[in-house]
Formats: structure tokens, sequence, C-alpha cells
């Protein structure tokens, strides 16, 4: 029978420590470098009206179950969910939904790191003026170029992986808590500075209307999915994060309330990032919005090297996305050493080393193949993520008894739980079924998106 997890630390120092931490969790690449392009892949301000639906409904509950799961038992993501189980009297089997989510998040932590690797070398290149005078057609071969090299990707990527195993192997407090209670505070500073700076020197009435002038009339069922998808990835729901920083909650922890503050800002940077991004774009390149990834590491670096002292922007761009990857990073590790807590003898130090050195070379083989890269990216992104979000959504709706949840939302109003409630019912399990099976449609080519939206 699983311990409780043997961490050295009784928990979260202090409310805001938490919030700080599991902000960092939720804000990572997926708005600096995933939100941007997906909104531009889908229209703009109405994908980003959809996009916050999507979190009110589907996101945030999820994020208070997951919360809850971790917080009644005090174990690791599968140690909770088995736990909970128990105590309500059903088939510890349903620790499957831990299972899930660990799994799928080790998988995006190992090509996480090589984008994050990417992000730690672009802040070298525009801050030693790598790209002054290159045109943004050699901007833009530099990055094929810089990715085509494994062992320069392999460098960088180790780099960051080094960072990260050091950090968890400090421990909650002294490590996780400490460097996000630090990190997130600089991060919102430095991100409203280059707001207002992509303000004054880039096209923000051209950002402000691509991002917020909706037309519903280009709401489409595939934009619906997306939106879904990214509100999904953004939080960082369904990959054991969440079930693992609420075992360090105290009983007093106002759950639903800290679920809304966490998925409040991580889509007020995601939609914030938009407008330090797309000044830029409008006003330097000739690039649409709808670039594709292309747009971070193309893009960007040459409409920074079209502006007065663009290096220095372009350096702390990248410093910020790095700091959203670092604090997301480690919560993806702590998840897989609170599991390996329970069920070895080795010390915290050893586990973040052993886990993490494995991470790292399942990420080698993603700097050697673009394809393996895409691999990780479809397991974790299409197929865990979703499947861990609908059984837990389907475990918590369906299974736990309501009087448990309860006691466990005793600081949500009545209203509030019973929105809570249906959304785990009928709302997410319906959307996140629709996404998963045609994430996988949209792999293996059945037709089903054809046969369902004509097109």
């Amino acid at each position: 029978m699983a311990v409780a997890p043997s961490t050295g630390q009784s928990g979260w120092s202090s409310h805001f420590g938490f919030l700080m931490a599991a902000i960092g969790s939720s804000v990572g690449l997926g708005n600096f470098w995933r939100f941007p392009y997906t909104a531009g892949e889908n229209g703009g301000a109405a994908f980003v009206l959809v996009y916050v639906i999507c979190i009110i409904l589907i996101g945030f509950p999820l994020l208070m179950s997951e919360l809850s799961v971790g917080r009644h038992a005090k174990l690791s993501a599968v140690g909770s969910v088995r736990k909970i189980a128990l105590d309500n009297g059903s088939s510890g089997a349903w620790s499957i939904v831990g299972w899930v989510g660990l799994v799928g998040g080790m998988f995006i932590l190992c090509f996480y790191s090589v984008v994050a690797g990417w992000v730690t070398a672009y802040i070298t290149k525009m801050a030693t003026g790598e790209f002054v005078g290159q045109t943004p057609q050699q901007i833009a071969d530099g990055f094929e170029a810089f990715t085509a090299d494994p062992y320069t990707v392999i460098a960088w990527h180790s780099a960051f992986m080094v960072l990260t195993i050091a950090i968890v192997a400090r421990g909650v407090t002294g490590g996780i808590e400490k460097v996000a209670s630090f990190l997130m505070p600089l991060f919102f500073i430095m991100l409203l500075g280059l707001v207002g700076y992509a303000i004054y020197a880039g096209d923000p009435g051209a950002a402000v209307t691509y991002l917020f002038s909706v037309d519903v009339n280009e709401i489409r069922p595939s934009m619906v999915l997306a939106a879904v998808g990214q509100a999904f990835f953004s939080i960082g729901l369904g990959s054991a994060i969440m079930i693992t920083y609420g075992s360090y909650l105290s009983r007093k922890e106002n759950i639903a309330q800290s679920a809304g503050i966490i998925s409040f800002a991580d889509t007020f940077v995601a939609i914030i990032a938009g407008m330090a991004i797309f000044p830029f774009v409008f006003a330097f390149t000739a690039l649409e919005p709808n670039a594709g990834p292309a747009l971070f590491f193309q893009a960007l670096p040459a409409a920074f090297e079209a502006m007065p002292a663009g290096h220095i922007v372009g350096a702390a761009f990248f410093f910020l996305a790095l700091i959203a990857a670092i604090t997301s990073s480690i919560s993806l590790l702590q998840a897989v050493v609170a599991w390996a807590e329970e069920h070895t003898d080795l010390g915290r130090g050893m586990i973040a080393v052993v886990f993490g050195g494995l991470i790292w070379l399942v990420g080698v083989g993603a700097a050697f193949s673009a394809q393996y890269f895409d691999f990780l990216d479809f397991i974790s992104g299409s197929i865990a993520l979703p499947l861990a979000g609908l059984l837990m959504a389907v475990f918590i709706g369906w299974i736990v008894n309501k009087q448990l949840m309860a006691d466990e939302l005793t600081h949500a109003s009545k209203p509030m739980f019973g929105f809570w409630r249906f959304s785990m019912r009928f709302i997410a399990p319906v959307a996140l079924t629709v996404v998963l099976v045609l994430g996988l449609d949209d792999r293996f080519g059945w037709g089903l998106s054809a046969l369902l939206f004509g097109g």
C-alpha cells in the first residue's frame, strides 16, 4: 500500500507560494509558443472567445477536481486517485487515471525540454546580436539549420534539463516554491513591460482588432476543438501536475478560489502574450499571424531585428519564455518524483537525477528525429492528456460519491458546486471524448472530421 510522500516537506509554506508554483506550472510555452500560432491558425478573436469559454466550462472545473483529489489523499497522482477510489468504496484500478497522466506528463517533458533548449539558445543569439543585419529569410534559414544540428540542440536540451533537475532536487518548498515565488512576479513585471513596448513600437491597433474583434461567423467546429485542446494543454490538466501540487495543500485552502485564480492567470498570460507578439508581427514582418510554429522562432526574431535595440528586446522576450518553460518543467518532473518517493528508498536528489536523466535520454531522440518529436507530441497531447482528463471527469462525475467531493469543496457555494458537478458529469466528458476521437482521426485519417464537419 502506498505511503505518504517522503519529501521532507509538510507542504506549501504559504498560499502565495502555492499560487506562484501552480500558476508557473500552467503558464508555460503553451501560452507563449502554442497559443499565438494556434489563435493565428484559427481566426484570431473568434478563437480567443471560444478559448475563454472552454477555460470556464471545462478547464476550471477539471482543475478543481485535480486539486481536490490530491489534497484528499496527500499522495502522488497515482496514489491519490487510488486512495480516493478506495475511500469511495470503488476499485483501486481507477489509479489508471493517475498513471495515464503521469506517463503523459513524462512524454511531454521529453520534447518540451528540447523546445525549451531552443528558447534558451535564442536568448544568447538575440543578446549577442547574431541576427543583426540578416534578412527575414536568413533568420528563417538559420532556425532550420539550428534545429537540423542535433548535437547543438542536445547541448541546450541538456542544459535545460540540468537546471530542472537541480531545482526539483531541492524539494517542494526549498526548490520549487522558492524559485516560483521569485520568478513569477519577475515574469509578470517583464511581460507587462514587453507589452508596453509592443504598444509603443509595434502596431497595437492591428493586434487589438485581430485578438478582440469577434466575428461569430468565423466560429467553426474545428475551431472549437482546437480551443478545447489548447485550454486543456495550457493549464496543464491531465498531466498529474495539479493532483501532485494539490497533495501539498492544507485543509484550509479554498480550492474553488485558487482554481479560479490559476485559470484566470493562465488565460490572462495567453492573451497578453498575444499582445506582446502580434504588434511586432503586424508592424515588422511580412508573415501572416497564422504562420504556425515558425511565428515564434522565425518571425519574431526578424521583427525584433527590424526595430531599435531589437536584440535587447528579443533577448528579454526569450528570457520570459524561459521562465515560463522552467516553472512548467519542474512541475512535470515533480509529479514523477512524488510517485518515486512513495515506492523507492532513494533520496529526492537521486530520484530527480535518475528520472530526469531518463527523460533527458528520451528527449535526445527528439533532437535527432522530427518524426520522433512529433510522435512524442502526439502520444502526450492527442492521447494521454485528453484521455486522462476524460477518465478524471468520468471518475469524479459518475463514480465518486457526491458527498465525498462536497466535503473537499466546502468553500464552494451551492451554485458553484452545482456548476462544477454538471461540468464533470456532462460537459467535460463529451468535449474530451470528441477531442480524443478527432485527434486520433487527424493522425490516422479515418475521415470522421470530414464526415461530421463537411471538410
